[in-house]
């Protein structure tokens, strides 16, 4: 054994030993073994696709309801529009409405959003399959998916509408520091209500509502501070309209955004998995295996059954090593909160 080897040796076994250190390294590890990446990348590029026609939709919708040049029209706009702080000042200027005569325009700019979210929810359902590690013999059909794709649906507009109405809200009181940290609070609890949801609609039914609480709860807390930081920087460090410039700065930044907003979902799927199917300590040299490591491997090759009469029985050689038939158990089920297995191709 090398110096490098023995060093890092101490620091696993410093982390195996500590809960805080241990469970973040295990929801890392389980990240890659996810090859989450690849499912983050697709997510945030279905993200892209989406965003502008569902502003433009919005800034459409409002122009109709209120009036172009309301002041309710610019404040709803600029609320919206935080969602993505450094560009959003951009986005304003290149995101005007639909000309409300013309059915063709208003038709392209539906469709654009229909199809931008449905592929969106169909990426994020697969995504959530693979980090349950959901068998084959588990998976919903088409039909099934579309149900979901078209519920997420509502769910994206819906959470846009509140997150954008309680902004707007906000601006309209005069700002003193307690309502700004109540006004921080209020969205930390929407935007974790929002995760929540979304999470639901995404992830297999044998996934039980609790499961999906403490994910929901860390996305939202998250992308509150991140929103939160990034008014800060626009507030006190980019206050000269001339810090982007121009639209290749707009889109690389957008995307950056989006890119981040995918990563944290993604992220806070596998808090969930992690905590639901207790995947830690893992180890970070290997041998020896850990149980949590034994777990997570037998559900990857659990993850690939493809019909019902397939069976998959996972081994390993050295110590600690659970029984196969443990490990089988353990990897082959999707629980929902009472512990009932779900029925083959459950939605």
């Amino acid at each position: 054994m090398n110096s490098v080897e023995r060093q890092i040796r101490r620091v696993d076994s410093f982390q195996q030993r500590h809960t805080v250190p241990g469970f973040v390294f295990g929801v890392i590890k389980k990240y890659g073994d996810d090859n989450a990446g690849s499912l983050t990348s697709t997510i945030a590029h279905s993200l892209f696709g989406t965003v502008f026609p569902l502003l433009l939709l919005l800034v459409t919708v409002l122009g109709l309801i209120v009036g172009r040049h309301s002041v309710l029209h610019h404040d709803v706009v600029h609320s919206a529009l935080k969602q993505f702080p450094i560009v959003g000042t951009d986005l304003r200027k290149n995101i005007t409405s639909i000309d409300n005569r013309s059915v063709i325009a208003i038709g392209i700019g539906v469709t654009g959003m229909l199809w931008g979210s449905l592929t969106l929810a169909e990426n994020g359902i697969f995504a959530m399959m693979q980090v349950w590690n959901l068998p084959g013999t588990q998976r919903p059909n088409y039909p099934k998916r579309l149900v979901r794709a078209l519920a997420f649906l509502g769910v994206l507009g819906t959470g846009l509408l509140v997150s954008t109405g309680l902004t707007t809200l906000v601006t309209l009181v005069h700002a003193t520091p307690p309502v700004a940290v109540v006004s921080e609070i209020g969205s930390a609890v929407v935007n974790s209500a929002e995760y929540l949801v979304a999470f639901r609609v995404l992830t297999p039914g044998g996934v039980g509502w609790r499961r999906l609480v403490p994910g929901a709860v860390f996305a939202g807390v998250v992308w509150t501070c991140l929103l939160a930081a990034g008014e800060l920087i626009v507030g006190h460090y980019l206050r000269d309209e001339s810090a982007i410039y121009g639209l290749f700065a707009i889109v690389l930044g957008l995307f950056a955004w989006l890119y981040f907003a995918a990563e944290l979902t993604v992220y806070s799927a596998e808090v969930n998995v992690v905590l639901a199917r207790r995947l830690w300590p893992r180890a970070i040299v290997q041998p020896p295996l850990t149980e949590a490591d034994q777990r997570s491997m037998a559900a990857q090759a659990h993850q690939n059954r493809r019909r019902p009469e397939q069976h998959v029985q996972v081994t390993f050689d050295g110590e600690p090593q659970l029984e196969s038939r443990v490990l089988d158990e353990l990897a082959s089920r999707v629980l929902d909160d009472e512990g009932h297995e779900p029925e083959a191709g459950a939605g």
